[in-house]
């Protein structure tokens, strides 16, 4: 009997690394290309946005890209969350953290028009532009900012305007992640960033890529798939890394304790852990059902659903005439544009690249709104 782990190669939890990160080669071009310049000591043709819903992995691709990063000793890499920079005071702290001291040798910085320096702990820090100045005189450097949706407005201008002006002259690179309002919260900070910024869309995965994910780390584990198998699990994924993930964890507690010659995923196994995975993703839906009550936007959400049906995509009048529905005699064209925003910004709808199309953020949520969202009244 083989020794195997217990936890398998599968990550489903928040930000987890993929045993295999599948159909991210583009963005991977993207961000080595960008990571090759800073590492070269020279300015990056510009900085990267990567935005999408919640579950497609924008955590992970940063985590790649941290990974990806800290492998090369010429490149110093930051990553962190607005949580970290909560207002403008501290930013100067978490830019140039105690760490960064003992590594650098860096005994001090100046801070412009004080005739003074400054360390951690001083009064009068330096801005934000002298700080990532510092940092990047001292080491090529990529600071990677998670969750950025949720920056606080003031310390966005600061830092991405900041962060535009260090990067024309040094070697850094800022690299953004957050939800699909992630363009129109920076575009409220009115900040001259967008100017060189690569935008990337991360969104589920092709039904190729969906497969690769979960056929290579059980192959890695010795454990094969048969093909009508694989095809169900791509099918019943959706190609949405989560449940890629998700279902792929449940598989491998049915197959893991088989014997040699025996680990083989079939549509017995998927029917037997089906359980597991239903049961974790309606949790899931249910989270999200909630996120559409708060909202107020049950019905919309309900007519939403029902516009799309069959259809995997939905023209933007169309969408827009489902919304009327759903807000029903409060319909007017004010409140159906803010009715889209939010189900953009809750991942429940988005956009198809830069076509005025728009797809289920998941299309199976689209099946237990449906059934449990209550129609609009009037």
């Amino acid at each position: 009997m083989p020794v195997v782990s217990p936890l398998g190669p599968f990550r489903p939890g928040p930000g987890g690394m993929p045993p295999y990160l599948a159909g991210r080669e583009p963005e991977q071009t993207l961000l080595r290309e960008l990571l090759s310049h800073v590492g070269g000591g020279e300015a990056p043709p510009g900085e990267v946005i990567l935005y999408g819903p919640r579950g497609n992995g924008k955590t992970v691709l940063l985590g790649w890209v941290e990974a990806e990063a800290a492998s090369e000793p010429r490149l110093d890499v930051l990553l962190v969350t607005p949580s970290e920079i909560p207002d403008r005071s501290r930013l100067a702290e978490t830019l140039l953290p105690d760490s960064w001291w003992k590594r650098s040798g860096v005994s001090q910085v100046s801070v412009a028009g004080t005739g003074i320096t400054w360390r951690p702990g001083r009064e009068h820090p330096p801005t934000v532009r002298e700080a990532l100045t510092a940092r990047a005189s001292s080491a090529p450097c990529c600071l990677l900012l998670d969750e950025a949706h949720t920056l606080d407005p003031e310390v966005g201008r600061e830092l991405l305007n900041a962060s535009q002006q260090v990067g024309r002259r040094l070697p850094f690179l800022l690299v953004l992640a957050g939800t699909p309002n992630l363009q129109s919260r920076l575009a409220a900070m009115d900040a001259s960033f967008w100017n060189r910024a690569e935008q990337v869309r991360v969104s589920r995965l092709r039904e190729a890529a969906a497969a690769d994910a979960f056929r290579r780390p059980l192959e890695a584990e010795s454990v094969s798939v048969a093909q009508d198998a694989l095809a169900a699990m791509v099918r019943e994924s959706q190609g949405y890394p989560f449940f890629v993930q998700l279902l792929g964890r449940a598989l491998w507690r049915q197959v893991s304790a088989l014997p040699e010659g025996r680990r083989r995923v079939t549509l017995e196994h998927l029917d037997a852990a089906r359980p597991e995975f239903d049961r974790i993703r309606g949790e899931f839906y249910a989270h999200r059902y909630e996120e559409l009550a708060t909202a107020g936007l049950l019905p919309v959400g309900r007519a939403v659903a029902e516009a799309f049906g069959r259809h995997a995509l939905l023209p933007r009048h169309d969408l827009e005439d489902a919304i009327a529905r759903g807000l029903g005699a409060s319909s007017d064209a004010g409140r159906t544009e803010s009715a889209l925003a939010t189900l953009r910004n809750l991942g429940y709808v988005w956009r198809v690249e830069a076509l005025p199309e728009w797809e289920p953020g998941i299309p199976s949520l689209m099946d237990y709104v449906r059934e449990y969202a209550p129609r609009a009244i009037g």
